[in-house]
């Protein structure tokens, strides 16, 4: 019996590559398969990429803490993360801090790293690539 997936697909209007290496470094992340435009083994129908995506990535899958996500540099450069955030629940405080100063890095900070009533460690950034995030601390405990 298959199991039923939501994974996130995220598109990085071509910057795709540069996205993957900072979450590597600020979160850990690891590539499981990239392929790129030019490595399909389907040509694009033409017109469908924007003039220099052909080395861009057209699929990426990686992983954070055990969890999958996908990537994509898109077809052209107006992609836009709206209307929804990325939720990273972290087991410690070091952690919690580290990932939150990690991913603010070139981005913007809507609501600095701070108890609330449902977690001794919450806040709300944007990183340099426009994706939202929600950082908490999840063990109670670690506080």
């Amino acid at each position: 019996m298959s199991k039923t997936l939501l994974e996130p697909y995220l598109f990085f209007a071509g910057r795709c590559e540069e996205a993957l290496a900072f979450y590597g470094e600020a979160l850990g992340a690891s590539v499981s398969f990239l392929m790129r435009y030019s490595d399909s083994p389907e040509a694009t129908s033409p017109g469908m990429l924007a003039p220099g995506f052909e080395n861009k990535i057209m699929h990426a899958t990686f992983h954070i803490a055990g969890n999958t996500l996908m990537a994509s540099d898109g077809c052209d450069s107006n992609s836009r993360f709206e209307g929804f955030r990325l939720s990273l629940a972290l087991p410690t405080k070091a952690e919690t801090e580290r990932a939150f100063a990690a991913l603010s890095e070139g981005g913007s900070v809507q609501m600095p790293l701070s108890k609330t009533f449902w977690s001794p460690a919450f806040g709300m950034l944007t990183d340099q690539f426009g994706l939202g995030w929600m950082i908490t601390l999840a063990d109670e405990q670690q506080a």
